[in-house]
């Protein structure tokens, strides 16, 4: 039997990974297999997310120090639930869902959260489709360096029109 200093220290616990998480997710995995939570865990693991089974009850009263959270988050905690904190990147956990969710059709997301706003389905999914931070790194390096690798390409070839192609290199 849990006992009230149980469910306390369990809603500080459910409160102190809201404050660490950069967002979160409901899902219900009402019908999911153990092997298939276990495969879950493990792929947030890989997406810097972990999933907490926790009683609706003291997730609620863990979102009361998160009013915005709550109010996106509150209406629905019904069911069986599972909270999905995101620590690194919220797509990559996001996307990590969605993609499992299409293999496991039992695993619902019901809604999310990401900076005080809520998310539904739709905005789920789309933020499953964004690239990764590193991702966009390399796209943003790649459109810094487009212009400067073109000219040096131009200069190349216009040197090798006027000097009747290429010069060898002087020796000592």
């Amino acid at each position: 039997m849990i006992t009230r200093a149980d469910k306390e220290q369990e809603v500080k616990a459910i409160a102190e990974k809201f404050a660490k998480s950069k967002g979160a997710f409901i899902v219900d995995f009402k019908g999911m297999k153990v092997e298939q939570v276990t495969s879950l865990r493990k792929k947030l693991h890989a997406a810097e997310a972990e999933m907490k089974v926790v009683r609706n009850t003291l997730a609620k009263r863990a979102l009361k120090e998160y009013p915005n959270v709550e109010k996106a988050l509150s209406t629905s905690l019904k069911g069986t639930n599972a909270l999905v904190f995101s620590y690194g990147e919220i797509n990559s956990a996001a996307k990590a869902l969605a993609n499992f969710a299409k293999d496991v059709e039992v695993l619902q997301i019901k809604t999310g959260v990401m900076d005080g706003e809520a998310l539904d389905d739709a905005k789920i999914k789309f933020l499953a489709t964004l690239p990764g931070k590193n991702e966009l790194r390399a796209m943003f390096l790649g459109v810094l360096q487009a212009p400067g690798s073109k000219l040096a390409r131009c200069l190349n070839e216009y040197a090798k029109k006027l000097g009747g192609g290429e010069q060898p290199a002087p020796q000592a």
